[in-house]
This record gives structure tokens, sequence and C-alpha cells, in this order.
């Protein structure tokens, strides 16, 4: 969201960027448009969901906006309410495929309510977008609406490619939050076959098991955990790591629908990457072959990582075709088609 507000700031938009305050949050970073964040009873669960959508919707009703934007299903209900009882145009952004994540699609009863709210609010909003092509066409065609795509990609940025110490011990770099489904164990347990290090960049729900797995491996020279980064300080670790991991496993339509902004951080950053073998990723590797792509199999990640870590010739030829693919995919060519978003609300 700080590229998206970023991008209307520096275009003359008057930008409020609002959030929820968690007990371990850093403090803010000074920035182009305004930061608001809510302070919640609960940090999770139903009770937090109820809490922050009620919180939320107190604060939208008491400010003044032109438009009200919506990040992602959890915060569409009280844009919406707020948008229609103060006549304000109403934007949608939708940054995964909420009600097919795991942890929604694993419970009946709580995708219904999220379905029921989408089914409403949807279908009812001025302008959509979302992270792919074809999650845009999954959604224009489920809630009878346009929804455009605005990729999640760094600002092009042109590089040289950086050549690395024949002496140096490979990095392997893995940025993210730490939760199920992004194939952390199974790359963790991988790093006993490959003669490199990995570095974990970030925190979840995967934290504590994480550390516990490496010790329990004894892996603790080849496998550092860096804590939560901020996000303008990331690209300092991405850019000494010799491959990146953006593994998913296919658990529910969201990771299988899913592109990551990680995947694009890595292309830009020269690194290839090992990455799932999903519909959107696939599209982008066939035309730019940047990733290897695999599933999340111990024995399968082992296997790709010691292929680009032998292979100079694959390695090079990768590294070369991200220079080439972060000239089609960057800011610069995605913020003309999210500001021609915003110019239509005004006319």
């Amino acid at each position: 969201m700080q590229r998206i507000a970023g991008v209307l700031a520096k275009n003359g938009y008057d930008v409020k960027l609002v959030g929820r305050r968690r007990k371990h949050s850093i403090p803010l970073d000074k920035m182009p448009f305004e930061q608001h964040r809510i302070s919640c009873l609960f940090e999770k669960g139903k009770l937090f969901y109820l809490e922050y959508n009620l919180r939320l919707f107190w604060y939208l009703l008491f400010s003044n906006a032109t438009v009200y934007a919506a990040v992602d299903l959890d915060t569409l209900l009280p844009c919406t309410l707020v948008a229609k009882l103060k006549g304000k145009k109403l934007v949608f952004d939708a940054h995964e495929y909420f009600t097919e994540v795991p942890e929604v699609t694993e419970r009946p009863a709580i995708k219904a309510i999220w379905q029921g709210v989408a089914n409403i609010c949807i279908p009812r909003v001025d302008k959509a977008y979302t992270v792919g092509n074809e999650l845009a066409n999954l959604f224009s065609k489920q809630y009878g609406i346009q929804f455009e795509t605005i990729l999640n990609t760094p600002e092009y940025i042109k590089r040289d490619i950086e050549i690395k110490g024949a002496n140096e011990i490979p990095i392997i770099i893995y940025q993210g939050a730490l939760n199920e489904g992004r194939g952390l164990p199974q790359l963790i347990r991988a790093m006993q076959q490959v003669d490199a290090k990995l570095l974990i960049a970030g925190e979840g729900d995967l934290s504590v098991s994480l550390r516990l797995l490496v010790a329990e491996l004894k892996l603790e020279t080849k496998v550092n955990f860096t804590g939560f980064i901020k996000p303008k300080d990331l690209s300092a670790f991405t850019n000494k790591a010799t491959i990146a991991s953006n593994l998913l496993e296919p658990k529910g339509l969201s990771y299988q629908y899913s592109l990551a902004n990680k995947f694009f951080d890595y292309m830009h950053a020269g690194i290839p990457q090992i990455c799932a073998d999903f519909i959107e990723y696939r599209q982008i590797n066939q035309n730019y072959n940047i990733a290897m792509l695999c599933n999340c199999e111990e024995n399968e990640i082992a296997r790709n990582l010691n292929k680009l870590l032998s292979d100079k010739h694959l390695y090079q030829q990768m590294e070369q075709n991200c220079a080439l693919a972060a000239q089609v995919y960057n800011l610069q060519r995605e913020e003309k088609k999210l500001l021609n978003i915003y110019k239509q609300l005004f006319t």
C-alpha cells in the first residue's frame, strides 16, 4: 500500500493511509502522505475483525474524503457503508482472493460470512483492481464489474549485474511473512542437501516453530533469521543474495492465483528464484525464464537450488533475463494505469 499511496501523493492527491497498531508495531517512517493507526484490544480472531471493522467505520464516518479505498475484503464493509452514507466514491483494492485463503476456506461458517460481504459490497464499488490478470478476470466474471490489474512492482532502476566472488558462500533468501503454506519448513529441511546459507527475513505465525526446526536439524550455522525488516531496508539484504525463494503450497485458490510482490522484488534485484508453479508465475516465466518453477517437496527444492548453484551458464542467463523483465514489469508502467483509474473517479 505504501507504493500506491506514494504514487498518488506524488501526483498531487491528498492521501491518508489508515492501518492498525499492534503490540509490537515499530514507529512509522515519514512518508509523503498522512498515516494513521487504529488501536484494538484484540490482536486476531473473530473479535479482532469485529472490533477493527467497528473502529474503522467510526473513524471513517468522521473523516473527510472524496474517495474511500478499501484494501482487501476485511476493510470493505466499513468503507462501503461510509462511502454510500456520504455519497462518495468507493475503490476496492484486492491484494488476494480473500475468501480462498487457507485460514478461511478451512472454516465454512467464516467463509460464508466473508463471501456474503463480498457479494453485497463488491458490485457497489466505483472502481476495482487487483494484483494479476487471471484474478482480475475471475473477479470480473464473479461480481459483474470490471477489475483492472495493478501489479505490485518496484520502481525500475537500471542496475549492473553484480558478479559475486567465487569464494563467497552463496546466500538463499526468503523475504515475507513466516506463515503456513509458504514452503518454509520444506525449504529449511532442503538446506541439509545444499551447500549455501539461508537468510529468512520476516516474522509471522511460524516464527517460533521454524526456529525450533532449525535447532532440531542442527542448522544454526546455515540458517539465519533477521526478524522483521522495514520495506525500505529490505533491498540491502535481498541484493546480497544469490538465489531467492517464492514457494507456495496449493492451499486454496488464493495461493494458486497469487502474484506476490517478492516475485518482482527478486526480479528487480537480478536474482534467479525458485518459485511456485502457478498460473501467473508460469505465464511470466514462459516469456522471460527468471525462475525455477517447482513444488514444495523437500528434495525438489534441493534439486532446483543445486541446479542453479552448479549450472553457471543457466544462472547467468537468468540474471540477464531478470534485467530484461524488470524493464517491462515496473512501477513506472503500473502507476500510469493506477493514475488513470483515479482520474476517472474525478471526471
